[in-house]
């Protein structure tokens, strides 16, 4: 049996356990395998007392492009929600949904994701030099603190294809500029690393992102086990507060839509490099 790709890079050094998106054939969307095993190294993580905080990076030329629209017909991992920090409400709603959708349950499975790493008693620190799609964003603003560099690209591109970025907007809502993202969301328009940080989607753009991250860091490797833990609980308790009331509602409203047709045909056109039935020609 031939080995699998991998599709997360590990490696832990001066108390920074560094997770490395490493998927290129699909630019590492949100792949069933990807989802569960960024799961699994984040309770390592938070296992491993050596470890003061993460850093999530990636290889090639983009951070995360979203769900991986070549599973959207599949579920995702069965991912254990008691493992995942997930509140007892959300774990009842996960096993009533899961059982009836694929779509339901790879919203939910993507939601535990998100929680996981905002819930994670340590910081979270993104590094990203390429392009940030959908999902992808999601991913992003879950973190604590987060570096773009000049290379960096986002957009919430959902509407383009017939859905909406519904589970990740509990993370991303809560830490930005609500009228950059009234845009945002409907227009699907790429902006880059500035604006970015203007709006609150990542904490800074820098022109050398190692070099911005360096002090952040070390920072980091001087917090103890204790203040970084309560520090943070501080910092994420309306976003955490955002999953627990909107997790079941959410992922929901993300199943239906992309069970819908005009999800289908926005997934189809995309896969096919073409505009969707809906679009108006100039």
């Amino acid at each position: 049996m031939a080995t699998p790709e991998k599709v997360l890079g590990t490696g832990t050094a001066d108390g920074i356990r560094t997770l490395t998106l490493d998927s290129p054939h699909n630019r590492n969307a949100l792949s069933a395998r990807l989802v569960g095993e960024l799961c699994a190294e984040l309770e390592r993580a938070e296992n491993d007392d050596s470890v003061r905080a993460v850093l999530l990076t990636h290889t090639g030329n983009t951070f995360c492009a979203g769900a991986d629209l070549s599973e959207a017909e599949s579920p995702l991992l069965r991912l254990g929600s008691l493992r995942l920090g997930v509140p007892p409400a959300r774990r009842a709603w996960g096993s009533r949904v899961g059982k009836r959708s694929p779509h339901a349950e790879q919203a939910l499975a993507f939601a535990q994701l998100l929680r996981r790493i905002v819930a994670l008693p340590k910081p979270v620190v993104a590094r990203v030099t390429g392009h940030v799609r959908a999902g992808g964003t999601g991913l992003l603003a879950a973190c604590d603190i987060s570096v773009a560099g000049p290379e960096a690209t986002f957009a919430f591109t959902e509407a383009r294809i017939g859905v909406a970025p519904a589970v990740v907007s509990m993370p991303v809502l809560p830490r930005t500029d609500p009228r950059a993202m009234a845009r945002y969301y409907l227009t699907g328009e790429r902006f880059g690393p500035q604006e970015a940080a203007r709006i609150g989607l990542v904490t800074l753009a820098a022109d050398d992102p190692d070099e911005a991250l360096a002090p952040v860091l070390d920072g980091l490797r001087r917090g103890s086990p204790q203040g970084l833990a309560e520090s943070k609980r501080l910092v994420t308790r309306e976003v955490l507060a955002a999953f627990d009331r909107d997790t079941g509602t959410l992922a929901e409203l993300s199943a239906r839509l992309f069970a819908s047709d005009e999800a289908r045909e926005g997934m189809t056109a995309f896969l096919e490099r073409r505009e969707p039935e809906w679009a108006v020609r100039q």
